[in-house]
Formats: structure tokens, sequence, C-alpha cells
């Protein structure tokens, strides 16, 4: 599937998905909205195709904070459903991976795909070892590969591996099969939170203060 054809699928599949789940957005920006205090939709800064920053949208699934007010360097990883900072609707949105659903309006606008790598924080581009910038190559995706192979269960050099794996691998019928494999994991609710080892911060301060080097991959993947 070359590229034409894979937005003109992305556009006429989020617009026929936005059309369908319109009224399920307004039910769940409702609950959000009487849940807790904070706006309804969670804006961020993530590298899109050929690393460039745009702004992801979500439904906020967290207690309200400033952006400036948080470190992602520093910031905890979100390890299960029982993290305060989690809204009691936001377990269930974050459950159901319903807090996904506004990234159908980032697809209409063309920052990101149906089906591609998921778009990383800027911070987390920083520590992309080089043979895996090849996933900047394509836009991000509101499901992938690492998606149906464990979400964040997997080590963060393993998401990687699989990010530039979709790459090379790309096609019609390749992404037909992670949005089928896609409703399977999220039915199942596997993989929605990973452990304090497997993130990129951990990778991060092993490489104290160096920049990521392939040998590293070659080195966790053993």
């Amino acid at each position: 599937m070359n590229d034409a054809m894979k937005r003109l699928f992305d556009m006429l599949s989020s617009a026929a998905a936005l059309i369908v789940l319109f009224p399920l957005l307004l039910v769940i920006a409702l609950w959000i909205k009487l849940d807790s205090k904070g706006p309804v939709f969670f804006c961020q800064q993530r590298a899109g195709l050929y690393g460039q920053p745009f702004l992801v949208f979500k439904f906020r699934t967290m207690v309200h904070r400033a952006p400036e007010a948080i470190d992602q360097h520093k910031e905890p990883v979100v390890s299960c459903g029982r993290d305060l900072r989690i809204t009691c609707a936001g377990r269930f949105l974050r459950a159901t991976s319903l807090d996904e659903l506004p990234q159908l309006f980032n697809i209409l606008k063309g920052e990101m795909s149906v089906v591609g790598p998921r778009p990383v924080l800027m911070e987390q581009k920083e520590v992309v070892p080089p043979g895996y910038m090849k996933r900047f190559w394509v836009r991000p995706g509101v499901t992938g590969l690492a998606q149906v192979r464990g979400r964040r269960s997997l080590d963060w050099l393993q998401q990687l591996a699989f990010d530039a794996e979709y790459v090379e691998k790309r096609s019609f019928l390749y992404d037909l099969g992670i949005v089928l494999q896609t409703i399977r994991v999220v039915f199942l609710g596997r993989g929605i939170y990973g452990g304090d080892g497997l993130n990129w911060r951990a990778y991060r301060n092993r490489l104290n203060g160096h920049p990521p080097d392939d040998k590293d991959v070659e080195e966790t993947l053993k």
C-alpha cells in the first residue's frame, strides 16, 4: 500500500468512526467533566513523522496538572490502575483504550495514521538508538505492531524493535491484520501497564549521559 492509498484509507476510516462514535465521545467527555476538575482532553507534544513535534489528543485520564509541572525524565511510571494520579473515569478509559479515541482527529489532520508506531514523547526520542530511527519514517499510529505484541509490558528496546519491523513489513493486509489483532488485545485488556524496569527512563539512566548506541540493543535483547 503506497502512502497516498494509506492516507486515503486513514481519512475515510477516521471520518466514518467519528460520525458513528460521536454520541459515545460526548458521553465520555461529560463523564470526565463530572468526575474530576480539569479539561476533558489531554494534549501533549509528541514526535511524529520524521520526528517532528505535534500535539496528540487523548481523553484526560489523570488528575490535571500544568504541563510545566511535569518533568518527564523524573515522572514515576504508571504501573497499575490504582495509581492515585489516575481518576475514576480514567481507570475505565485506560482499561478499554477509549482514551485514545480523540486521536481520530489527529488522523484527519494528517498527523497520525490508523496503524503505525505509537507516537513517543520528545524526551523519548532522545533515547532511540540509531538503528531504530526508521520508526519515524512513517506517521505514528493509534495502534501498531508493538501494541499487539505486548504493549507496555514490552521492554523499551523491544517496542522499538517492533516499530522498526513494522516499517519494513507494512502493507494494506499487514495493517488490516494489526487492526484485527488490536480488537482482541483491547478486549482482553492485556499490557495496559508496564513495570519500572521496562521503561525508557530506566534505559536512559543506564546510558548515564552517553548517547544511545545500537550495541545496547544487541546486549539487551540477548
